[in-house]
Formats: C-alpha cells, structure tokens, sequence
C-alpha cells in the first residue's frame, strides 16, 4: 500500500475511533495474519504505526 493510502486510512480510523484506532489497526493486522493475508497485515501494521506518530509522544 502506497504512503499516502496509508495515511489515509490512518486518519479515517483516527477520526472514527479516537484512542482505540491504534488497537483496531492491530486487530485488524492479526486477523488478516489468521487468513494468512500478509501483504495485508503489513498494510494495517503501516496504519498502527502512522496511527501512532498522529497521538505524539507519551501515548501509551
């Protein structure tokens, strides 16, 4: 998944789910592994860590 995709996606969960996006993005990251989709779990772990530069520092 490109960049700005990601971003994206990131800032759509961001909006739809505040805190918690960063934990969706994860589950979703694990069931696409349980389907054994890697391409797409990599996709939603890039989402987790976008999600995460956009909380800032001292978020846990």
């Amino acid at each position: 998944m490109e960049a700005t995709k990601i971003a994206s996606y990131a800032n759509a969960l961001y909006a739809a789910h505040g805190d918690k996006a960063e934990a969706e993005a994860a589950q979703r990251a694990n069931a696409a592994l349980k389907e054994q989709k890697t391409g797409e779990a990599e996709a939603w772990q890039a989402v987790r860590g976008s999600i995460r530069r956009l909380r800032g520092p001292n978020q846990s």
